[in-house]
């Protein structure tokens, strides 16, 4: 018999990982990394690009002159706060990306005359632009606006869809995803163009898929659940993250296959700069949507769930019964990593003790003992029988006798 998968034990239950019990270490996590994030947010802010700020672009050649050789070339000129990038075509010609604060028509022909001087080019290559941060402005309008209407029509959804708690956790786990992607543009200093805010409004719908995914699963697992007393709305929405871990995983390393090849071979290698301002935000975003719909989402959904009235009383239920008649598979339901197979089955056997009648002679008799594994079955003497059947309503097998 060929050896079962890691995803099919995963979904039957027989390997589980406690990721909802151990819920406080990833909120733990995820509040140092958030932290981190808030506090460079507010103190060192965005690094904006000359789209949302305005100022002047020039793209000279490189013609083998370096990064550094060019910011001291427009310092020289009196620019002190000039960003300078490398970028390619693909084809092995390096440009120099120089972006400068707006300048007057006097200040764009003095750094012009130093960057013909520094880089050995002419006037024609430098084509200066200048850019109003008018039009980034209105992108970031644009973008808000987008942003609020998604949510509004997000948290309908899925309140209508499966209720009000988990689209709320749904909603916690997007806005973790947010903060994280913006807090690494701010820790790193990468700057943020168009093609970020494009990433950004990308990585939403992927967070929320992966997160769907999972809450599907576990509306399915705790369906009917409040009823019986066989496990906590925890340990089933713990079952439904390990029966859709693997699926999680193998959709995130798809999805980041792709990007990664644009952020480190398009933007790393040819030197593409709009391919790193748009791939890194999905780098980061997809990544932090895979962990927060496993070990954000469902953990916070796991936790307002338990606070209903009915899912209060199940677990009393549940310990109640573990701490009495069920006391040889009280890890069953505390556990999970053992089978829920294992712990049905058990509890099945244990709701067929309670449905017989309480005033019979069996429920006061000692059930047999299950038979061993492999142990011969007991051979039980037949009953003669004297015919084919009990016509005369006497003794059985014959007519009576006179």
């Amino acid at each position: 018999m060929a050896k079962e998968s890691f995803g099919a034990r995963l979904y039957r239950g027989e390997k589980s990982y406690d990721i909802v019990g151990r819920r406080r270490s990833w909120y733990t996590a995820s509040g140092v990394i958030i932290a981190i994030s808030l506090i460079s947010l507010i103190f060192r802010g965005m690094n904006l690009g000359i789209e949302f700020k305005g100022g002047v672009l020039f793209n000279p050649p490189a013609n083998g002159h370096s990064v550094s050789e060019a910011r001291d070339c427009v310092i020289g000129a009196g620019v002190a706060e000039a960003v300078v990038q490398e970028v390619g075509d693909g084809k092995g010609n390096k440009q120099l990306r120089i972006q400068t604060p707006a300048l007057t028509a006097a200040q764009v022909s003095k750094v012009e005359d130093a960057l013909v001087k520094c880089l050995d080019v002419s006037r024609a290559d430098l084509s200066p632009q200048e850019v109003g941060a008018s039009w980034g402005k209105d992108i970031s309008k644009r973008a808000l606006e987008a942003l609020i209407v998604f949510l509004l029509v997000v948290a309908l959804f899925l309140s209508l869809y499966f209720e009000s708690k988990l689209a709320a956790a749904a909603l916690i786990a997007l806005f973790h995803d947010l903060v994280i992607t913006a807090g690494v543009y701010s820790v790193l200093g990468f700057e943020v163009t168009p093609a970020t805010v494009i990433g950004l409004l990308t990585i939403l719908g992927y967070s929320l898929y992966d997160t769907v995914v999972v809450f599907d699963k576990v509306r399915e697992n705790t369906m009917g659940l409040a009823g019986r007393s066989t496990m906590t709305y925890s340990y089933a929405a713990n079952l439904a993250v390990n029966q859709t871990l693997v699926r999680s995983i193998n959709t995130s390393v798809i999805a980041l296959l792709p990007v990664a090849g644009l952020l480190f071979i398009g933007a790393g290698v040819l030197g593409a700069g709009t391919l790193e301002e748009l791939s890194l935000a999905l780098f980061v975003g997809i990544a932090s949507g895979a962990y927060s719909s496993i070990f954000i989402a469902t953990p916070i959904a796991a936790s307002l769930k338990e606070r209903e009235p009915q899912f209060q009383a199940l677990t009393k239920r549940v310990a109640a019964r573990q701490s009495g008649s069920t006391t040889t598979y009280t890890g069953a339901l505390a556990s999970p990593t053992v089978s829920k197979a294992s712990a049905t089955a058990l509890l099945e056997r244990e709701d067929e003790a309670d449905e017989e009648p309480t005033g019979s002679a069996t429920t006061a008799a000692v059930r047999p003992a299950q038979r061993p594994a492999g142990a011969p079955r007991r051979q039980q003497p037949r009953k003669k029988s004297g015919g084919k059947g009990n016509r005369g309503g006497g003794r059985p097998g014959g007519r009576k006798k006179r």
